[in-house]
């Protein structure tokens, strides 16, 4: 098995950041269900091996990183207790706030008007487009970026997708950046050009624009995870990535409970934001094959590259033979390489089911990956980084993002066997 990527040699407490609190068995049961279902963030400790964290996440609890043996995780009050009865001891973290108004980060309304000026600045290469509307009625805005972007060229096609979990804002910014860099540096940087002219580049900026707003409403961070859709018994949000139909709740790597941060909802593509992606990709198959070749779906936070399949600790599984998995681990060990990530499979760092890249791979045969980006660990912002790291952090995955891009005509090359996949 892979080392557990997130173990890193970085204090968990840090001074003036996190503050740990007994968990209290008499505040357990949920008060407020429109505040994150009561969730917390809380440190179990002796999260020592694989077992231990798939025995924490079969809780339902999120698993957000883990560090020195103790696992940061996101938890309703009785999916703390049933940690507990696991034998694990659990405290619960309160971390201070960024300030509240961070205005390095876009809102939903500056990012669309963001892209609004993009397109407008770059009609011939940018095409602003809509996947559908989010269970609240927002918009999901489509960038498509090529050469001739109106037109649908026999060109291999690469999906960057961002901002699946509400409170990963970072991840919106991500994406903002490859607009950017895609249409401001056409033209001018070789590299971008050629792939422009010879790739239709498509990126979802906001998977889950209703979440990504309620936790901002206010001018404060409110730690929420899901959508907005109710959930029942009076709670509201599914999982947007563990809702893709792909091994859907099959293996514990998801929860079946209305209150629980990874709540999978009640089948596969319940809600509408994972209907609108997979509805596209679908219409991307013409005459019966696949154009988008491959994808990253950006998240924060634990800086790793990550690869199917999530839902099986098995490096092989029906779909991923022995070439399929050494051109993950290879390409993904390029990706990490150029940003300084851990590269592993996805379940080597815990089980995850019906979430995103195993849809992806299993059913369309797209290279996908997850990234999660920075920080490596709670102490440098968690989920809720400060503003000053976007430049830095998004440019980071600057190389991945165009290697993959490069790649996305035969991936199998990265393991010598284009000829034998790709003959054309």
């Amino acid at each position: 098995m892979l080392a557990l990527a997130v173990a890193r040699s970085v204090a968990l407490v840090a001074a003036g950041l996190v503050t740990l609190v007994a968990v209290n068995p008499a505040d357990a049961s949920p008060t407020n269900p429109e505040y994150s279902q009561n969730s917390a963030s809380y440190v179990v400790a002796g999260v020592n091996d694989y077992a231990d964290r798939n025995r924490i996440g079969g809780t339902g609890a999120a698993i957000d990183s883990v560090v020195n043996g103790r696992a940061n995780v996101t938890a309703t009050p009785e999916e703390a207790r049933r940690i507990q009865r696991l034998g694990y001891r659990v405290i619960r973290a309160q971390t201070e706030g960024f300030p509240a108004a961070d205005a390095g980060y876009h809102d939903y309304a500056e990012m669309m008007a963001e892209l609004d000026r993009a397109a407008k600045a770059h009609p011939t290469i940018m095409r602003k487009l809509s996947l559908g509307k989010s269970y609240e009625g927002r918009d999901m805005p489509l960038i498509k970026i090529s050469d001739n972007v109106t037109e649908d060229e026999d060109e291999p096609e690469v999906l960057y997708g961002a901002h699946q979990h509400a409170r990963e804002h970072l991840t919106v910014e991500m994406a903002l950046y490859l607009v950017r860099l895609f249409t401001e540096q056409y033209g001018k940087d070789p590299r971008i050009t050629r792939l422009v002219n010879s790739r239709e580049i498509w990126i979802v900026p906001d998977m889950n624009p209703d979440g990504g707003e309620y936790d901002i409403v206010g001018g404060q961070y409110h730690n929420w995870r899901k959508n907005r859709q109710p959930a029942g018994d009076g709670y509201r949000g599914v999982d947007l990535n563990r809702n893709w139909g792909y091994k859907f709740g099959c293996c514990q790597g998801s929860s079946p409970v209305a209150s629980s941060e990874t709540y999978h909802g009640p089948r596969a593509f319940s809600a509408p934001e994972t209907q609108r992606l997979r509805d596209f990709v679908l219409s991307r198959r013409v005459g019966g094959v696949q154009q988008i070749r491959a994808a990253i779906d950006f998240h924060t936070y634990s800086e790793l590259v990550l690869w199917p399949y999530g839902y099986t600790e098995r490096p092989s599984a029906p779909g991923l033979g022995q070439d399929q998995q050494r051109t993950f681990a290879t390409l993904g060990g390029i990706l990490a390489k150029s940003n300084g990530y851990t590269p592993e499979q996805s379940s080597s760092l815990y089980i995850t089911d019906g979430s995103i890249i195993d849809w992806l791979w299993a059913t369309q045969g797209v290279w996908a990956f997850t990234f999660e980006m920075y920080p490596g660990s709670p102490d440098k912002g968690g989920f809720y980084p400060p503003a000053s790291v976007i430049a830095e952090q998004t440019a980071r995955n600057r190389e991945a993002s165009l290697l993959l891009a490069e790649y996305a005509d035969c991936a199998y090359r990265v393991i010598g066997k284009q000829q034998q996949y790709c003959p054309r």
